[in-house]
């Protein structure tokens, strides 16, 4: 089996009129289709990043909270490569996202910072 590259990341989130308006407006993420599955009482927005990589954000009825504390198996983080992280740090914050501080990676010697999305998953910004 050879591996070509990632397809798409799934999130589940829990208030889907938030997270949509958090991915396409706060990220600036292109929707390419939006569904409303009737038998799964539950939308599935797809999100294309710089037309590379396709995000699908699902909503269902009650789903149940992320561990955080501690972390809990699985996956940890969703990165986002970007050319300045200065500027896409400043752009969050002008739009009332919490950032926390550019760190730098001592392996790679590259910046990086985190933040969180709607439900609290762990977004990253790596500078490239």
């Amino acid at each position: 089996m050879k591996i070509n590259k990632i397809h798409h990341i799934a999130v589940i989130c829990s208030n889907y009129e938030m997270s949509k308006k958090f991915y396409t407006e706060v990220l600036g993420l292109k929707i390419l289709s939006e569904v409303y599955r009737e038998k799964r009482q539950s939308y599935k927005l797809d999100l294309m990043v710089n037309d590379l990589y396709q995000i699908e954000l699902f909503s269902f009825p009650n789903p149940p909270g992320r561990p955080t504390q501690p972390e809990a198996v699985g996956l940890r983080h969703l990165a986002f490569e970007v050319d300045n992280i200065y500027e896409a740090v400043q752009e969050l914050t002008e739009k009332g996202i919490v950032v926390e501080e550019i760190r730098v990676d001592p392996i790679t010697d590259k910046k990086f910072t985190f933040f969180q999305d709607p439900d609290g998953l762990p977004l990253e910004l790596y500078e490239a």
